[in-house]
């Protein structure tokens, strides 16, 4: 994470272990209280596969494919899991397979080349199954292709959560913005947000964006570096600091600690994971932006039936079009996330997305 910190993750998240084990007194999973509805229409016999870049990534086994089976438990509808281990060319053909089987949805998430590209196999496999008749969902992955669903959170509200806090944190004075990846539609979409939030307060000339820098492939290590740089450019007179990514904010932290100023500067991040809640526990983040990812599953789930009965993905409720950078147009489901700061953190534990034995088996002293 590019953590100069002399206490580390570790004993950031050790804090947590305290906090969590005062907050539940019960250390247990909370589930989430939706459930499938009871008019949910029938889909016996529809295949809806899910078609994973690689099932190594933690969260399709914790969150996604439970909600998804859930939703589906009353509609006789069959689920069927792949995983493209990381493979390109195992991922196209799995593709072509479900739709060899019969599949009326693949829920997708792409194993992209280094460059962050759709590859052209896995592309031609898509095309071919949009023409076959078979709704494409890019699951939580923008997909640049006509006909296939995104599904997300909502990047650009997610921007203008993070800077909505800062600016109320810090009214007045110096910003830095650090983005992800150029060129990705992701840091595209949260950077208008958040410069839309921002913009009036500019323009009064309130605060000043005095660094915006882009971070390759997301980089914490870069993050910080940037941070610095921004620091020194500055004489230290940074008030807040916009993250795109809860480990780009913690890049910012580690530099901010190297002149005593963590804690002092309004830092903002997204994504909420250990770190990140650890950072909120201590003081050195004030905000961060939660996408919890049962919702996810849980409306593709609902939305996958449906669509067994009608592979339109334009058609299904709540869709909006996007005009991507290759000119298409893109119907796009987009979930609401929600603020996370030291006033709401029970609400993380009550729902279950963090349990107090993840953090006490950090360090079981934590908990005694």
């Amino acid at each position: 994470m590019g953590n100069n910190r002399s206490g580390g993750p570790a004993s950031r998240v050790l804090a947590i272990g305290v906090v969590a084990c005062l907050i539940s007194a019960a250390c247990g999973s909370v589930a989430v209280t939706q459930s499938p509805s009871a008019t949910t229409p029938a889909a016996s016999g529809c295949l809806i596969g899910a078609a994973w870049d690689t099932a190594a990534i933690e969260r399709y086994s914790r969150w996604d494919e439970p909600m998804i089976k859930w939703a589906l438990a009353e509609s006789n509808a069959r689920f069927e899991s792949l995983d493209g281990r990381a493979s390109a060319e195992l991922q196209a053909s799995q593709i072509d397979r479900l739709v060899a089987e019969g599949a009326k949805v693949i829920l997708l998430r792409v194993q992209r080349t280094d460059t962050g590209e759709v590859p052209p196999a896995t592309q031609s496999a898509i095309h071919k199954a949009v023409d076959a008749g078979v709704a494409v969902v890019g699951y939580d992955d923008f997909i640049d292709s006509p006909g296939v669903l995104w599904a997300t959170f909502d990047q650009a509200e997610i921007g203008r959560m993070e800077a909505r806090a800062v600016l109320a944190a810090k009214p007045k004075g110096n910003y830095v913005i650090i983005r992800g990846e150029q060129g990705q539609v992701m840091d595209d979409q949260l950077a208008a947000g958040i410069h839309e939030v921002l913009q009036p307060a500019i323009d009064r000339g309130d605060i000043k964006i005095v660094s915006e820098t882009y971070t390759h492939w997301w980089d914490p290590s870069q993050a910080q570096i940037d941070m610095k740089t921004a620091l020194a450019w500055n004489d230290n007179k940074i008030d807040a600091v916009i993250a795109e990514t809860d480990g780009l904010a913690d890049g910012a932290i580690s530099a901010l600690e190297e002149v005593g100023l963590e804690g002092k500067v309004a830092v903002a991040g997204q994504g909420l994971d250990s770190l990140g809640l650890a950072n909120i526990v201590q003081g050195v983040q004030l905000v961060d932006v939660w996408s919890d990812l049962r919702l996810m599953g849980l409306a593709m789930g609902k939305a996958a039936i449906t669509l067994c009965h009608n592979p339109d993905v334009g058609k299904l409720d709540g869709i909006t079009l996007f005009s991507s950078p290759g000119h298409n147009q893109i119907p796009t489901l987009a979930l609401k996330p929600q603020t996370i700061t030291k006033d709401n953190l029970r609400s993380l534990f009550d729902s279950g997305w963090f349990t107090p034995q993840e953090f006490c088996a950090i360090d079981p002293s934590a908990c005694q």
